[in-house]
């Protein structure tokens, strides 16, 4: 299909890029690198930094104490994403937060928000957290705030103060291996979903809005990882930037050219201070050892350039431009803006601490809402007339394209929304119950969908009607059935795969909805082969 066309393009441009380097490294630029700042200037414009000391004192402490509450609490978890119909979980542990109602989707993995608390939020269901967790989302809400209005405010150009040093042009370095396709074949990362390097897969509507006006982030995609816990990181493939957290990628599912917010936090273990003495330190070395050789890299002997995090920048598809690499301190802020996540991407390089990042997204949520899948469903249910006196279903319509529409939207609740959810989006519930009652209506919407596609068989295989509108009839049930067929088994595997065994039933996917052979409560049975075979026979008279 389209996807692995896409996938193989891919490979073809890869492979030629990587003939081209034979196994060199391209160079990239650190902060006491000649050049640094006029190839910032020149190539990565869109990139702004904040550093920690240009924030509030007192939203740093509410938001750091916010994302160590959520660790305490259990709250960030990895998620078990799909990539080339593989299942891998993410190295990170995340959890979604934003605007209640919200989702967020990548990697055919649907998040769900749990809601920030802000100040203007309506009441319903505000007891859904208890309140060192609604006071943490609200925390997470206020850093939003500061950081919609900052991102406007902050000017073209704006940078850390970092002079440029005298020195060298960086060179490139020669690896002793060869970039062959082979070693990089596990390189895919985790964000991007049809290459590490290419397109990001993005869902987005026909004609995507693009970003205009004030910036207002929906949801934060919040990120964790303790390096310590972690028993292998992936080298750096390209620059030999170091070992990655997360690997090349485009933020996906985003609404065209709007700006992404990172918010940084290393945090810190028992020995508290000292390890942020340590992280200055290191980043003080890092620019020392750079000003000392001139070069972009830090030179591998220096200790210091591991240990504090850093983020790496490059152009996508091109091996000529230097990549740029930025160390980052607790409580900095970096700005992704205009098109630089269309035309760069980004990397995470793991430090020595463990870190959090809250990363504010415009999400691409126009079939992403509660509210929008709410109005999907009362669409199709418009087709469902029930008699008062007898409560007997019959369907308003028969025109092929409100069938075809209905089919649709119930696969739609199904696929994208119910087995989504039961699959992760649940194991946020034990934390907050907000999605807990929409999902029940969800799934009571979604059976009496499964009446209709019974009253629609039933139409179809009743007798004696003309031979061209059941021909239509069939073909129009035979697609949405097919497609619905595959979809669960594909789920089935997915929640039953070996990856899923392995996790503690608290988070262990479920595969609902799910009904053995002789439910009396379900119209129809959950394995359509038999009934796919049925139609189709009726397609061959």
């Amino acid at each position: 299909g389209k996807r692995s066309d896409f996938h193989k393009e891919n490979l073809i441009q890869l492979r030629r890029l990587q003939q081209e380097l034979g196994g060199r490294k391209i160079p990239f630029l650190g902060p006491s690198a000649r050049g640094f700042q006029q190839l910032w200037d020149s190539s990565y414009s869109g990139l702004a930094l904040r550093k920690s000391c240009s924030l509030p004192a007192e939203l740093h402490s509410r938001v750091q104490a916010a994302l160590l509450t959520l660790r305490r609490k259990g709250c960030l978890l990895k998620d078990l994403v799909r990539i080339r119909d593989r299942d891998v979980f993410t190295a990170v542990s995340r959890a979604l937060v934003g605007e209640p109602g919200h989702t967020y989707r990548y990697l055919d993995t649907r998040l769900f928000a749990i809601p920030w608390h802000s100040e203007d939020t309506e009441v319903k269901r505000q007891n859904c957290c208890d309140p060192d967790l609604r006071d943490a989302c609200k925390a997470l809400w206020e850093l939003n705030t500061f950081l919609c209005s900052d991102v406007s405010q902050i000017k073209e150009g704006d940078r850390e103060d970092s002079k440029n040093s005298e020195g060298g042009d960086s060179e490139s370095r020669q690896s002793e291996e060869g970039d062959t396709e082979s070693k990089h074949s596990e390189e895919w990362d985790i964000e991007s979903k049809h290459s590490e390097e290419g397109g990001s897969g993005c869902s987005q509507p026909s004609s995507p809005q693009a970003c205009t006006g004030p910036v207002k982030f929906n949801v934060t995609l919040l990120n964790y990882m303790d390096p310590a816990q972690m028993s292998h990181l992936k080298e750096e493939p390209y620059y030999g930037m170091g070992k990655m957290a997360v690997g090349w990628h485009h933020d996906e599912n985003l609404i065209t050219h709007s700006p992404v917010a990172v918010y940084n936090y290393s945090c810190h273990d028992d020995k508290g201070k000292v390890k942020e003495k340590r992280e200055r330190k290191s980043i003080k070395k890092i620019f020392d050892l750079l000003k000392k050789n001139g070069r972009g890299e830090c030179s591998e002997g220096g200790s210091g350039e591991k240990s504090c995090w850093r983020i790496g920048l490059k152009v996508a598809w091109d091996i000529h431009t230097p990549g740029l690499m930025l160390p980052l301190e607790s409580g900095d802020c970096y700005y992704m803006r205009d098109d630089l996540n269309s035309t760069h991407q980004h990397c995470v390089l793991a430090g020595e601490t463990p870190r959090f990042s809250s990363t504010h997204r415009v999400a691409e949520c126009s079939k992403g809402t509660l509210t929008y899948i709410q109005s999907r469903c009362q669409e199709a249910l418009s087709n469902l007339h029930t008699d008062p006196e007898t409560g007997s279903h019959s369907l308003v319509t028969l025109q092929p394209t409100a069938l075809q529409h209905c089919e649709e939207i119930h696969n739609e609740v199904e696929f994208e929304w119910l087995r989504q959810y039961w699959f992760q989006g649940q194991r946020y519930a034990r934390f907050c119950s907000w999605w807990s009652r929409p999902m029940e209506q969800l799934e009571k919407d979604w059976k009496l969908m499964e009446t209709m596609t019974m009253l629609f068989l039933a139409t179809v295989e009743e007798e004696g009607q003309e031979e061209e509108g059941r021909r239509e009839m069939a073909e129009t049930l035979l697609s949405a059935l097919t497609d619905r067929h595959q979809q669960r088994q594909t789920w089935r595997d997915r929640c039953h795969s070996s990856l899923a065994q392995t996790l503690p039933p608290e988070e262990a996917p479920v595969d609902r909805p799910f009904w053995g052979v002789d439910d009396p409560g379900m119209p129809l049975p959950f394995d359509l082969a038999e009934i796919i075979s049925r139609v189709e026979s009726l397609l061959w008279r």
